[in-house]
């Protein structure tokens, strides 16, 4: 073996020390394990790139914004809306400190962005949930901003795009919660009586209270491949019904198939598909 000038063979084949390379260049596909390239991944919508799998990552409402609109023409509304804690609620810590920390984790002020912007050419009203604070849940928050969305894509005659990925009401909030579930329903009702087009688009997961009012209320209801959509949980459902339950029965493809969902769409075809019914529905 050849001897590389000034080490000796010992240090040639110590492999103890490895070359610096810097963390969070690869990540693991959950769905297949596949050792990925981060930025390749990001390129490609945080869809993972080996093509058996597709797997479709969970993104930031700030991401989905970035995606689906126009570049630099999305205008966020609404940032001035900010969550309380009237209740006072205290589970294992205090919801006030729960807000505190997951603040940091996003750009708006609570677990939705809203706004206008353009898709393609059509200006829209677009409202996306963000998994990244407490779990998209809706709060009095979530709740107040989609409305005030729903009513604004009325008042300016524009379709309404909303992206759900939740898990539901929002615990910490009780009933204040459970009161949106009315509330964007009946902005939801009062739009589509003046002949508004409203596209809801499914993301993973969208469970719970939100799949119970406003996310499937949509005219064209779009899911994204293999997202889970229900509203209680597969384990709980099976204890209620004490039936064995069929595979994947929560999965979009199969509420596809019983015609809960319209169109199981591909990431990188959600602008075209959107565009494209908007132009059909003449919005």
């Amino acid at each position: 073996m050849a001897q590389v000038p000034g080490r000796s063979w010992r240090e040639v084949m110590d492999t103890s020390h490895k070359a610096d390379v810097p963390e969070g260049l690869w990540m693991r596909c959950p769905a297949c394990e596949a050792m990925l390239y981060r930025k390749n991944v990001e390129v490609n919508l945080w869809v993972c790139t080996e093509p058996a799998c597709q797997h479709h990552y969970r993104v930031s409402a700030q991401q989905r914004v970035e995606q689906m609109c126009d570049p630099g023409s999305f205008e966020p509304m609404w940032l001035d809306v900010s969550p309380t804690d009237p209740l006072k609620f205290v589970d294992l810590k205090a919801y006030k400190d729960r807000l505190k920390a997951e603040a940091g984790k996003v750009t708006q002020p609570d677990a939705i962005l809203a706004g206008t912007g353009y898709v393609k050419g059509r200006r829209v009203t677009l409202a996306c949930l963000d998994p990244n604070f407490m779990m998209g849940s809706m709060g009095s928050v979530v709740g107040e901003v989609l409305t005030r969305a729903i009513e604004h894509a009325h008042d300016s005659d524009l379709p309404m795009i909303t992206v759900a990925c939740s898990g539901g009401a929002r615990m910490q909030e009780s009933a204040l919660s459970l009161m949106q579930m009315a509330k964007t329903s009946a902005a939801l009702a009062r739009f589509d009586d003046d002949g508004g087009l409203f596209i809801s688009v499914l993301a993973d997961p969208t469970t719970g209270g939100v799949t119970a009012s406003w996310a499937m209320l949509g005219d064209v209801i779009l899911a994204e491949p293999k997202a889970l959509i229900g509203f209680a949980g597969p384990r709980v459902i099976a204890n209620t019904v004490k039936q064995e339950l069929p595979e994947g029965f929560q999965r979009s493809e199969f509420l596809l198939d019983k015609g809960f969902v319209d169109r199981v769409v591909h990431r990188k075809d959600l602008r075209s598909e959107i565009a494209r019914i908007i132009d059909y529905a003449g919005k």
